[in-house]
């Protein structure tokens, strides 16, 4: 029996740092948070996780945010949402 993780934190990066170039994710993470599993699933159909007014739908096989809402709006433009590992 697996079971799901009940937090992950999550980064907010610019895209223009996904290629590398030197500088770690969470280092250039514009803002992160601790989001834990609400219990409900989202309507991507994984796994809902909220904390710090972000919440997610987080596929915890692959640890991929597969939804975000950022203060109940859509993720802004030039934003990728990450899992730290």
């Amino acid at each position: 029996m697996t079971t799901e993780p009940q937090r992950f934190k999550i980064l907010l990066v610019p895209e223009h740092v996904e290629g590398g170039g030197g500088a770690s994710a969470e280092d250039s993470a514009v803002r992160s948070a601790v989001v834990e599993a609400t219990g409900e699933t989202g309507a991507s159909g994984y796994p809902r996780y909220a904390g710090n007014g972000i919440v997610a739908d987080i596929d915890p096989g692959t640890r991929t945010v597969e939804a975000v809402l950022v203060d109940g709006a859509e993720l802004d433009y030039g934003l990728t949402a990450r899992v730290a590992s």
